[in-house]
């Protein structure tokens, strides 16, 4: 049973990968299967779904990761202007490693494949929730008033999302740095006016 959920694993983390880097149409089962060293009747023993279940999951492994990496920032940080340098850095040095190939987990797959796959679309409902949850939360913490935490949380991710795009097109991390710092700025001054 081990091993099975071993392979399992591999080639849900191999999938991951891939679907951030590649999209959903540009990633093949053969190649998954070849780079996480599954043999090929696993693949549909584990995910019976095909592709369609294989991605849907694999956004709900790699965006709930990155999901926990950005708790832990706004949970460390010493306030708001701290915590969104800390996401906008997180996103930077995922792109910076990966050769601005990489960037957000969830939404190179969610633009292609989200508008056609119940499944996808989801999995990237869920994970998204989830970030503008945690993120409005801690926006009450920190002392925005409740009725605008929520807003304010999805204007975050949607700049913060923005910014990953123009960091991609132009191989220059610069943009999600001025977005963190300038979302970091408008949460102090919305927290200030109270």
């Amino acid at each position: 049973m081990a091993r099975n959920n071993d392979t399992r694993e591999r080639v849900l983390g191999t999938a991951a990968a891939l679907f951030q880097r590649q999209g959903y149409s540009g990633t093949g089962l053969n190649q998954v299967l070849a780079e996480s060293n599954a043999p090929k009747g696993s693949l549909y023993f584990h995910f019976p779904g095909g592709k369609e279940q294989l991605a849907a999951e694999a956004i709900a492994r790699s965006g709930g990761e990155l999901g926990e990496r950005i708790a832990a920032v706004v949970r460390d940080a010493p306030g708001p202007r701290a915590a969104l340098a800390g996401i906008a850095a997180l996103f930077a040095d995922n792109l910076v490693v990966s050769d601005f190939h990489g960037g957000c987990p969830v939404a190179t797959v969610a633009l292609e494949a989200a508008a056609d796959s119940e499944p996808i679309r989801a999995s990237c409902d869920l994970t998204y929730t989830a970030w503008l949850d945690g993120l409005a939360l801690a926006l009450s913490r920190w002392g925005v008033a409740a009725p605008a935490a929520a807003p304010l949380a999805t204007l975050i991710v949607s700049s913060l999302q923005g910014a990953i795009l123009l960091a991609k097109v132009r191989h220059d991390t610069a943009a999600l740095h001025e977005v963190g710092d300038q979302l970091g700025t408008l949460i102090e001054q919305t927290v200030s006016a109270r």
